[in-house]
């Protein structure tokens, strides 16, 4: 069984940055697909960036703000976010899966979610 424990949300103003870390156990970051995910209030699940083996996909929103890393030596994966702004305000959540994901940005190529950390950021 993998658990995901993410840390590192808070409250930040415009154009600030956070650095979400997800730390997984049962499992090694390295050998899974893991992908970031936020959902707001009444509004689905959606994508963030993801990462596996290499290989980084980022939603057009995170594009050239937010970067996507894994550390093996600490089983971690970190999203890193900069030039924050109020759209960017939601629950974030981390996300696993064992088996080859052909699109990190899908929802359903997860098995494995964390319970969030949540990112406010004001004007």
């Amino acid at each position: 069984q993998v658990q995901l424990v993410e840390s590192g949300g808070g409250s930040v103003q415009t154009g600030g940055s956070l650095r979400l870390s997800c730390a997984a156990s049962g499992s090694t970051v390295s050998s899974m697909c893991m992908g970031w995910f936020r959902q707001i209030p009444g509004k689905e699940r959606e994508a963030v960036a993801g990462i596996s083996f290499g290989t980084t996909a980022y939603s057009d929103s995170a594009k050239g703000r937010f970067t996507i890393s894994q550390d093996n030596g600490k089983n971690t994966v970190h999203l890193q976010m900069n030039s924050l702004n109020p759209e960017d305000t939601a629950m974030y959540y981390c996300a696993a899966s064992r088996y080859i994901c052909f699109n990190l940005l899908r929802r359903d190529a997860y098995a494995y979610w964390g319970q969030g950390t949540q990112v406010t950021v004001s004007s």
